[in-house]
C-alpha cells in the first residue's frame, strides 16, 4: 500500500498580513476622499448603470463618469485587499488574533456594496448616501483597528470589549456621530446656511436647514469636549506604551486642524475643495482615535502566562 502523503498546508508569514492590513486601510482613506470628491462635485450619478458605468465598458467621455468610475475602481481594489486579508490571516499562525476583525470587515465591505447599488437605483437619495458613508466610515474604523492589530503580538493581551473604558467608547461614539451628522449637512444642503461660525448669527437660510447646522456643530462641541478628554488620559497613565503617546498626539494635532477647517468650510462655503479637505482631516482623525482606542486595550500578559501560550499545541487546520 502507499503511504498516503502529508497534507500541505500553505502558510502566509506575518509581514504579508501587515503589508495588506495597511495597504487595506491606505486605500480605504482615499477612497473615502475620492467618494467625497464625487459627492461635492456632482459627479454621484455620472454613472446611471451599476456596477459597470453604462452596462459595458463605460464612458470617459466627460468629467463627471471618470470621477465615479474612479470610485469604483478604487472600491474594487478594497474588496479585494479586504479579502486576500481575511484569506491571509486564516493561513498565518501569528495572526490568529485578527481573525475576528477580518471577518467583520468582509461583512461590513459585503454590506457596503449592496448599499452602493442602491444609492445608484435610488439616484442619489440623501439617505443612501449618508448610509453609505455611515457605512464607508465603520469599515475605516475595522480597517484601522486591522492595521494596528497587525503589529501587536499574539502574545499580548488584547481584547476591545475588556481593554477599554466608557470614556474610550464615549469619544468614538461620538466622533463618528459627528461624521455622519456632517454627511446630512452637505445632503440637506445646509453648507451655506450659517456662514458665520461658530454661532449661526443673522442667518436668513430656511429655519430647518439653520436646525441641521447648529445640531452639527453642537455634536462637534460634544466630541470635541469627549475625544480630548480621553486622549488625555492616555497621554497622562503611566500604562500607554509610546506607541499610544505618538498616535494620541497626532489626534491632537488632526482634531484642531479640523477645527480650523471647520470654520473656513462655514465660511467659505462656495468652495467645495474644503469640504474634501474636510472630510479627509475627519477622516484622519477618526481612524487615529480608532487606533488610540485599539493600542490602549492592548496589555502584556504575565511572563507565566506566555510561556503557557507558547508551548501549548497547536491544532492545524
Amino acid at each position: 500500500m502507499k503511504e498516503s502523503m502529508p497534507k500541505v498546508t500553505r502558510r502566509v508569514s506575518i509581514r504579508g498580513v501587515r503589508v495588506l492590513a495597511v495597504a487595506t486601510w491606505a486605500s480605504t482613506i482615499g477612497l473615502i476622499i475620492l467618494g467625497s470628491a464625487v459627492r461635492v462635485t456632482d459627479s454621484g450619478m455620472g454613472c446611471k448603470g451599476w456596477p459597470l458605468c453604462t452596462g459595458a465598458q463605460g464612458s470617459i467621455a466627460s468629467f463627471h463618469p471618470v470621477m465615479e468610475e474612479s470610485h469604483r475602481l478604487l472600491a474594487s481594489i478594497v474588496t479585494v485587499l479586504i479579502l486576500l486579508l481575511a484569506w491571509s490571516v486564516r493561513h498565518c499562525e501569528r495572526a490568529r488574533h485578527l481573525r475576528g476583525p477580518s471577518l467583520v470587515g468582509v461583512g461590513v465591505i459585503g454590506v457596503q456594496i449592496v448599499l452602493g447599488a442602491v444609492t445608484v437605483f435610488a439616484k442619489n437619495a440623501p439617505f443612501t448616501v449618508a448610509l453609505h458613508l455611515l457605512t464607508a466610515t465603520l469599515f475605516l474604523g475595522v480597517s484601522s483597528v486591522l492595521a494596528v492589530v497587525a503589529f501587536i503580538s499574539p502574545e499580548r493581551g488584547w481584547s476591545l470589549r475588556t481593554g477599554t473604558g466608557p470614556l474610550a467608547w464615549a469619544a468614538v461614539a461620538s466622533l463618528y456621530t459627528v461624521i455622519i451628522s456632517g454627511s446630512v449637512v452637505v445632503s440637506a444642503g445646509a453648507q451655506s446656511a450659517c456662514a458665520a461660525w461658530p454661532l449661526c448669527l443673522h442667518s436668513s437660510a430656511a429655519t430647518s436647514l439653520l436646525l441641521v447646522q447648529t445640531a452639527h456643530r453642537g455634536m462637534v462641541l460634544v466630541a470635541s469636549v469627549l475625544v480630548v478628554a480621553f486622549l488625555l488620559v492616555q497621554l497622562r497613565s503611566k500604562r500607554a506604551s509610546g506607541g499610544v503617546r505618538v498616535v494620541a498626539r497626532l489626534a491632537l494635532v488632526l482634531l484642531a486642524t479640523q477645527v480650523v477647517v471647520g470654520a473656513m468650510s462655514a465660511i467659505w462655503s462656495s468652495h467645495t475643495e474644503v469640504a474634501d479637505v474636510h472630510l479627509a482631516v475627519a477622516s484622519l482623525l477618526w481612524s487615529s482615535v480608532v487606533a488610540v482606542l485599539t493600542l490602549s486595550a492592548s496589555e502584556p500578559r504575565a511572563p507565566e502566562e506566555v510561556s503557557r501560550r507558547r508551548q501549548a499545541p497547536r491544532v492545524r487546520a
